[in-house]
Formats: C-alpha cells, sequence, structure tokens
C-alpha cells in the first residue's frame, strides 16, 4: 500500500505531500527528499541515453528494508514520488505505473484550474480526495 505520495516541483520544493501513519511523517519527508538525488540521476541518465523521451515513469528509485519509493517525472520537470510498504508483494509494476498515470492526470486537472497560480502547493479538494483513494485501494 502506498504509505506516501508527493508532488516536488521543477525546482525541488514541495507541492504536495500526503502521508498515511502520521508519526512517521518526518521520515516519509526525509525519503522523498533523499530519493530526488535519485531522479535527477535517472533523469540525466536519460538524457545521455537513446531513451524515449516519452517514458516518464522512473520505476523503483531505491528500496529499503521496510518500503520501495518509486518515482514519475512530467515533461515539464514535475517529479512524482511514491512510497509503497515493501510487505505489500501483490502490488507489480504496472500497477504503480497506472498509480503514477491517474495521479499524473489528477495534476494536470489541478494546473487547468485557472484560480490556481503554479508553483504554489497544492490545496485541491479534488486531488486530496485522489490522492487518499489511491492510498486506501492499494491495500
Amino acid at each position: 500500500m502506498a504509505v506516501c505520495i508527493a508532488v516536488i516541483a521543477k525546482e525541488n520544493y514541495p507541492l504536495y505531500i500526503r502521508s498515511t501513519p502520521m508519526e512517521n511523517e518526518l521520515k516519509f519527508h526525509y525519503m522523498v527528499h533523499t530519493s530526488l538525488d535519485v531522479v535527477d540521476e535517472k533523469i540525466s541518465a536519460m538524457g545521455k541515453a537513446l531513451v524515449d523521451q516519452r517514458e516518464l515513469y522512473l520505476g523503483l528509485l531505491y528500496p529499503t528494508e521496510d518500503y520501495k519509493v518509486y518515482g514519475y517525472v512530467t515533461n515539464s520537470k514535475v517529479k512524482f514520488v511514491m512510497v509503497v510498504d515493501s510487505s505489500n508483494t501483490a502490488l507489480r509494476d504496472n500497477e504503480i505505473r497506472s498509480m503514477f498515470r491517474k495521479l499524473h492526470n489528477s495534476y494536470t486537472d489541478v494546473m487547468c484550474n485557472p484560480f490556481y497560480n503554479p508553483g504554489d502547493r497544492i490545496q485541491s479538494r479534488v486531488f486530496d480526495n485522489m490522492v487518499t483513494s489511491m492510498m486506501i485501494q492499494v491495500c
């Protein structure tokens, strides 16, 4: 199950972070922050290699003993980071991809809102409800 979902701006500051067990919130913030280095490495490696530029899914960034951290980057260099509980072995790579696509579509809806200023924290209830449903649905 996804325990933390974060949207990180191009300049590496958080636009949105949501984590499930509130007692581990600082731990998840740290995991998201440390994963940004891996995301930057993968993005620069993709730029050098002849990789399909439409492939936005970065895959597994790094595993820990209890969690796995996955990444996704948009064409505008906004990063999505998802921390998943390692005990959930039924969660496959294509399910993680579809979760990121769903998150990207919802993020696009937020960006299309004329009352949202790009670069501000995401405070959309619709986006928050979608993230909450993703965190519960994967159990």
